[in-house]
């Protein structure tokens, strides 16, 4: 018993020498991970409550929009890419925005001004492409030819390819250059696949190849 007793005490010796040694670094690794760890979870609770809030003001921009009330929809809107400019929601926001002013001919700046937030810091690349498409055609539209152009370059490999070869030659008519313009038509009917509203820009298309041959 006594040999027994004697070999515990070693062990509890040796325990407390190690225990000296390591102690600090392994209290110091457990706060660490104990800090970590809470830090993670206040993280993942903000951004859960910042995407509830986001959808929220998402929701009362769609009600607005509704409502036909364009002063809302810009008004919450601009709140949206202020508080929550890295959702999807901000973006998607920004182009029902300037969608609804510019239909109302609201003669402000901010629906262009959100159109280009959306375009250049918006979180989802395929609404950016959107963005920069509806961008180019209003400042076709308000005779900013080479903004346009450069709004639509580079031309994304995706589903607005078409829209985006199409209004480059819009673009390019305008300025005179109809064998460039033909070029982007041809380019855009394409790109074009066999939905309804993919049918209607072909024969549209169809119609300028057609306008400059004549």
């Amino acid at each position: 018993m006594a040999a027994y007793d004697l070999e515990e005490q070693e062990q509890i010796a040796q325990l407390k020498a190690w225990w000296a040694q390591y102690g600090n670094l392994i209290v110091t690794i457990l706060l660490a991970a104990a800090i970590g760890f809470a830090g993670w979870q206040g993280w993942n609770r903000y951004k859960n409550a910042n995407a509830a809030e986001a959808s929220a003001l998402y929701f009362d921009l769609e009600r607005a929009a509704e409502a036909d009330d364009a002063a809302q929809v810009r008004k919450i809107a601009g709140e949206m890419i202020e508080k929550h400019g890295n959702s999807v929601q901000a973006q998607l926001g920004a182009l029902l925005s300037a969608g609804m002013q510019f239909r109302k001919n609201v003669p402000e700046n901010n629906a262009r001004l959100q159109l280009e937030w959306a375009a250049e810091k918006g979180k989802d690349a395929g609404l950016r492409d959107l963005a920069r498409l509806r961008l180019a055609a209003v400042l076709l539209d308000q005779g900013e030819i080479e903004g346009a152009l450069a709004r639509l370059q580079p031309v994304p490999e995706n589903s607005l390819r078409a829209r985006f070869e199409d209004l480059r030659g819009d673009v390019l008519a305008f300025q005179g250059k109809a064998a460039e313009a033909r070029v982007a038509w041809q380019a855009a009917a394409e790109a074009l696949g066999n939905t309804a509203s993919d049918a209607n820009l072909r024969n549209a298309i169809r119609l300028k190849l057609e306008t400059l041959e004549g």
